[in-house]
């Protein structure tokens, strides 16, 4: 996968391409979580992991709502039996992902500077973290319902076998994040652990201890008290618009029902229990730690210099 270097841009009518590695320099935007994307965060590693349940549960409840919608506006059965047939399939791919092993996360190892590309048959590739590619992608298009933009963070690796078969040369990931801001602030947790360190992040979800959290009550009722209690406290603080959202996700998204399914998949997250990984991911001492390259160190100070203009 070849790209321009990273902090170019190519600008279309309806689309625009940032191109943020190779050389990770940083973006100037803040590092945010938007996907819920980080599954594991310690001082060793980082895990993302691109499998969202809790969306694909949202999406699906707002259209069964909207033909639900339709259906007692027009008061037509035939109306509500299209909506149905619509959904059905739908409803069965979710079925059959929810119940397929949640897919193994990428895993960024800071102090070798390297990351784990989990490949099909158990395969994974060890690639090294200043060669990977990454660009967001934001698109454009106006309709009568007027302009729609979204945009995409793809983040590429190159196989470090040389010999690989040529279906086997590349892989990328790609995460829908609604924009370029939000896709280079989704880049930015992952160059930011690798390049200033975990503290760089924002708090991220308890995958790990969020089914231990709600054992005592029971993983739905739990999770029911806690959504509901959040309204409550957002109500006592005075908090109207932040309570009114909570019900919205409620009525429109079903919210509860999509935390209720991200924990079940994703506490604990899965992680890599291959021996050579695990040996990979373990701690090493300082003096045993990779360094930057000079040509990234060069970028990372230019990069600064000219944020810093900006800023000033």
């Amino acid at each position: 996968m070849s790209l321009p270097g990273a902090g170019t841009s190519k600008k279309g009518f309806f689309s625009k391409q940032d191109y943020l590695a190779p050389l990770p320099i940083p973006t100037g935007e803040e590092p945010v979580d938007v996907m819920n994307s980080v599954w594991r965060k310690n001082e060793v590693f980082l895990d993302v992991g691109n499998y969202n349940i809790g969306s694909g549960v949202m999406t699906l409840w707002a259209m069964t709502v909207l033909f639900l919608w339709v259906a007692s506006l027009t008061g037509s059965l035939s109306d509500l039996l299209l909506g149905a047939c619509i959904m059905f399939i739908p409803y069965l791919m979710f079925i059959h992902m929810l119940y397929r092993p949640t897919p193994l996360p990428i895993r960024f190892n800071r102090q070798r500077r390297e990351v784990c590309v989990p490949r099909k048959d158990g395969e994974y590739w060890i690639v090294p973290w200043e060669t990977i590619t990454a660009a967001a992608a934001q698109s454009s298009s106006v309709s009568q319902a007027g302009r729609n933009t979204s945009g995409l963070l793809f983040i590429g690796f190159d196989n470090p076998d040389l010999h690989a078969e040529e279906d086997n040369k590349h892989f990328y990931w790609g995460f829908n994040c609604g924009g370029n801001e939000a896709a280079m602030s989704m880049w930015e947790c992952m160059r930011s652990f690798m390049e200033v360190g975990p503290h760089a992040l924002p708090e991220t979800n308890d995958f790990e201890g969020g089914r231990k959290a709600l054992k005592g009550r029971g993983i739905i009722w739990g999770i029911c008290c806690e959504y509901s209690e959040s309204i409550w406290q957002h109500l006592r603080a005075g908090e109207h618009l932040k309570a009114a959202w909570l019900v919205i996700g409620v009525i429109f998204f079903a919210a509860p029902i999509a935390i209720m399914l991200q924990t079940w998949k994703l506490s604990p997250p899965p992680t890599f229990d291959h021996p050579d990984i695990i040996e990979w991911s373990k701690s090493l001492p300082p003096e045993q730690w990779a360094k930057r390259s000079p040509e990234l160190e060069l970028a990372i100070a230019r990069r600064e210099a000219e944020l810093a203009a900006q800023a000033g």
